[in-house]
């Protein structure tokens, strides 16, 4: 009696999602609220975060870490929802170590949805750019935005302070005031025809309300959430092979390199609701 041949189709996953930090997960919160029937899985470096400040190359090796702990774990599609990465890592890890992994696992980022929506966003044709120093430097949106729109003029400005109000959980203090109009009013001083300001940080929806104080009527705020989700939803459609791939039980669970407890609190906070959570070594 013949046994039969064991299927080399690998199981479905759950979707693997990536940050640096905490900011992801606004992007993950989005996600779920358009696609919630899948399963995900989160990871966040938090004990090496903020990657903003850090070379292409150690960000590069960070993300590659986290790419292939969340493919070990059975994601055969993973979004990296920190712009740092996006911009310092994506590339390298698509063009030239997925055909090395596994030909057949997808790696996304975050830059290039946002991107896409921008041309019909601004009237002026003249956008804003606030982010981490490592996704201004790296120049990714304005080379991503003039492949498709060579006519839009970018203007980045790095917002240092930031990450570590929202990491701090002083995105709603007084003092956050200070440090989110020295920006917005610094950008607006470098290029005053500026109609749309792209948020291009997942941590930065946590200072909305700050930021929409001291953005001028008439200016557009951009937060990638919604764009991510949207182009994710999107993707799946248009490669059934990847849809199918990704497990459909409806479940999220999280990963940290940071202390449990710690992730836990902060994790509520930005999802609303009671997260499990286990913390892992890269």
């Amino acid at each position: 009696m013949t046994t039969p041949a064991a299927s080399t189709t690998p199981a479905a996953g759950p979707i693997g999602v990536f940050d640096s930090g905490y900011g992801g997960l606004t992007i993950l919160r989005q996600i779920r609220q358009y696609l919630p029937r899948y399963d995900y899985l989160y990871l966040g470096d938090n004990a090496r975060a903020p990657y903003g400040p850090r070379s292409f190359e150690v960000v590069y090796e960070y993300t590659l870490q986290a790419v292939e702990a969340l493919f070990a774990r059975g994601c055969r599609l993973v979004i990296l929802a920190c712009n740092t990465a996006s911009a310092k890592a994506l590339r390298t890890i698509q063009q030239n170590d997925l055909a090395r992994i596994d030909p057949s696992r997808r790696v996304l980022g975050v830059i290039r949805p946002t991107v896409e929506a921008i041309g019909a966003l601004t009237r002026t044709r003249h956008v804003g750019l606030l982010a981490t120093a490592g996704t201004v430097n790296s120049g990714s949106y304005t080379l991503e935005i003039h492949k498709l729109f060579p006519d839009i003029t970018v203007t980045g400005l790095a917002c240092p302070m930031w990450v570590p109000l929202v990491e701090n959980y002083e995105f709603d203090s007084p003092g956050a005031d200070y440090f989110v109009r020295k920006r917005i009013e610094g950008i607006l001083r470098l290029d005053p025809q500026i109609d749309a300001l792209i948020l291009g940080c997942t941590h930065y929806p946590l200072l909305m309300s700050k930021i929409v104080k001291y953005t001028p009527p008439g200016v557009r705020i951009i937060p990638q959430g919604e764009y991510v989700a949207a182009s994710l939803t999107d993707y799946l459609r248009r490669h059934p092979e990847m849809e199918a791939a990704c497990s459909q039980g409806g479940t999220c669970r999280y990963l940290t390199t940071e202390n449990a407890d710690k992730f836990r609190e902060s994790a509520a906070l930005f999802m609303h609701e009671r997260v499990e959570v286990e913390s892992i070594v890269l």
